[in-house]
């Protein structure tokens, strides 16, 4: 029997709406930078295919699983599956994982609001002509400089903070929706930007061959990052993409939308390969990886080239976008948790949990400067150390709350999910809910959730654990 069910929350206008809130929650810095030095790092061709097969096999799959749960539950993550628990006879406490996933987003929107706040400044800079004929050592200097001003990282992350806070609090329709439909197709527009000016730089054929040669001897290198990455660039694991199932039109296909998704946010990282990479080699420069190089190569890439200025800023705002649509899906499942459970107001709730994730949110910002010497859970000589100042191992505040995260709570989360789609609800709700034409794609997408999606995470969580 179909779901009349509707979320109190509100709805999407379309499932258009729907598929660029969930692109908007997947693509995110990852996208901008991380996949494309990945993908040249592990053999371009052979690690976009191997990464393709990873998002099919465990990355859709995770997805639709959360989808479908958000949409029959139309509630928020915790309380659909603790309604879906007992509909299904089992146990309430499947809730919790619910409750995990939605403490892990917040966990991850405390730094997330740091790091992406960088983009602020650097819109600042580039757009003033600061990166100009810059050098290496300069450009690192100046991130060196941003990065131990506790003030500046402060300003940034409190701005951050609150654009998102502001989008969360005024609803579904009026906030989410409305603030999606202009900066999705902004994001696409700057990408394309991007990637026109970067045909005119003379390389790039330099950069599409970074990305895309295929070396057959190195296919297997990268299984274990693309299946890695495949998982965590979704943003499936928190209960964000569930709750934007809540918000999905009954009559929409969840699997042909959340193809689209996974198409979209693939395109969107190749894309931004191809936009970027040529850029970096026409400075004479090499790429490098991780976010701390996107604020140093790319300064220095763009302060080297024609109408540099222009288009770093262009990136930046891209960045910042990509950023602030991440992170209201972040925010999204513990408002609409709280608002079901307190029946207190959408803004009052909304303003309490930003405040949370900001003063969680200073101990990343203390992390790479005044708090820097903190250490936790430190293995020493003497014994273990839940808490150790200037302990010689042990990780940062910052690097703790990501480990904790990124390394346990998302794959748990994961896990949870897909199992509870795949072995919880009843097979004819699951089928209620995909609505596939074809009984044989339906038992091929079935078992791909109840069996390999949950492999391939128990695998992606002992690699991750292992680093």
């Amino acid at each position: 029997m179909a779901n009349d069910k509707v979320s109190i929350h509100g709805a999407w206008a379309s499932r258009w709406v729907f598929i660029l809130a969930a692109t908007g929650s997947a693509v995110g810095l990852g996208n901008i930078w991380k996949f494309p030095y990945m993908t040249g790092m592990y053999g371009g061709g052979a690690f976009v295919m191997m990464y393709l097969v990873c998002i099919f096999m465990v990355g859709l799959p995770i997805m639709l699983a959360e989808t479908l749960i958000g949409r029959r539950g139309r509630q928020s993550p915790v309380n659909a599956l603790r309604t879906l628990a007992i509909d299904s006879g089992a146990s309430p406490k499947w809730s919790w994982a619910a409750l995990m996933g939605m403490i892990a987003a917040l966990l991850i929107l405390s730094f997330y609001s740091v790091v992406a706040g960088w983009s602020f400044d650097y819109i600042l800079s580039m757009g003033s002509g600061e990166f100009t004929g810059v050098s290496g050592g300069a450009a690192g200097a100046a991130f060196g400089a941003l990065t131990a001003d506790p003030v500046r990282l402060t300003l940034w992350h409190t701005l951050f903070m609150v654009i998102t806070a502001f989008v969360i609090a005024r609803g579904v329709v009026a906030g989410l929706e409305r603030c999606l439909r202009v900066m999705m197709p902004l994001l696409f527009v700057l990408l394309l930007v991007l990637l026109a000016y970067s045909m005119t730089t003379g390389h790039f054929m330099q950069g599409f061959h970074f990305l895309f040669d295929f070396q057959p001897e190195r296919l297997l290198d990268g299984v274990l990052a693309a299946m890695g990455h495949a998982f965590f660039t979704l943003s499936v694991g928190v209960g964000a993409i569930m709750v934007y199932g809540a918000y999905m039109p009954k009559n929409a296909s969840i699997g042909g939308t959340i193809l689209t998704v996974g198409i979209l946010d693939t395109l969107v990282a190749l894309t931004a390969g191809l936009a970027l990479f040529p850029i970096v080699f026409a400075a004479g420069l090499e790429p490098g990886a991780g976010p701390g190089l996107m604020f140093v190569t790319l300064p220095v890439a763009f302060g080297n080239i024609a109408f540099g200025q222009l288009m770093g800023t262009v990136f930046f705002v891209l960045v910042l976008i990509a950023a602030w649509t991440s992170s209201i899906s972040m925010l999204e499942p513990a408002v609409a948790y709280l608002v079901e459970r307190t029946q207190r107001s959408r803004v009052l709730v909304t303003s309490v949990l930003a405040l949370l994730c900001w003063v969680v949110g200073m101990g990343t910002v203390l992390s790479f400067n005044l708090g820097a010497e903190a250490k936790f859970f430190v293995f020493a000589d003497d014994g273990f150390h839940l808490f150790q100042w200037g302990a010689e191992g042990g990780r940062n505040f910052f690097d703790t709350i990501d480990y904790l995260t990124s390394r346990i709570l998302l794959p748990l989360g994961g896990l949870a999910f897909a199992i509870f789609a795949g072995w919880v609800l009843k097979r004819e709700v699951v089928r209620d809910e995909l609505a596939m034409k074809s009984p044989l794609l339906f038992s091929v997408v079935y078992w791909l959730i109840r069996v390999v999606a949950p492999i391939g995470v128990l695998i992606v969580f002992i690699a991750e654990l292992s680093k």
